[in-house]
């Protein structure tokens, strides 16, 4: 998924900043919402392609990519605005941090939820990090969706207690 939206970002960046010259102002966001939603579907097609099971995982989630705030907000408050070189750098920098977020959120959850990390069913079974005891005791609600939303919340409050240290 990381992968995937680094694309979408650092496409669409050179894009819109390519572009950004000859796009009128009273029509660039639905231009931008066609620029990512073209990269979108490549990446969408590409994983179906060449990656079936792991298009099955994602399932959703990658055509969501497309009403992603950040990468329309990064077309609109960087790309725009900037030359090619730097837009390409500000979407790899996006991309890379957004990959980072989802490993680290994807890992909390996946070792407190299951006790195993980097499973992807029917592909790889994962490592199991915790023994078969905790396994029976799981955090369970933090492999379902609302664990999301509880990892954000503590990720925020463990970064805002460091902040004020």
């Amino acid at each position: 998924m990381g992968i995937a939206a680094t694309f979408v970002f650092v496409l669409s960046n050179l894009f819109v900043s390519s572009l950004r010259k000859i796009i009128p102002a009273n029509l660039r966001i639905p231009i931008f919402i066609i620029i990512i939603a073209s990269f979108v579907t490549i990446i969408d097609y590409a994983l179906k392609a060449y990656l079936p099971p792991l298009s099955v995982q994602l399932g959703v989630f990658v055509p969501l990519i497309v009403v992603n705030c950040g990468i329309l907000g990064r077309a609109e408050g960087f790309a725009f605005k900037n030359p090619v070189h730097l837009s390409f750098m500000d979407g790899l920098g996006a991309g890379i941090g957004f990959t980072l977020v989802l490993f680290i959120m994807g890992t909390i959850r996946e070792i407190l939820g299951q006790g195993i990390w980097m499973s992807i069913p029917g592909i790889f079974d994962g490592f199991k990090i915790l023994g078969a005891s905790f396994t029976e005791s799981s955090i369970i609600l933090l492999i379902l969706p609302p664990g999301g939303f509880l990892t954000i919340a503590l990720l925020m409050g463990l970064f805002n207690y460091w902040r004020k240290k």
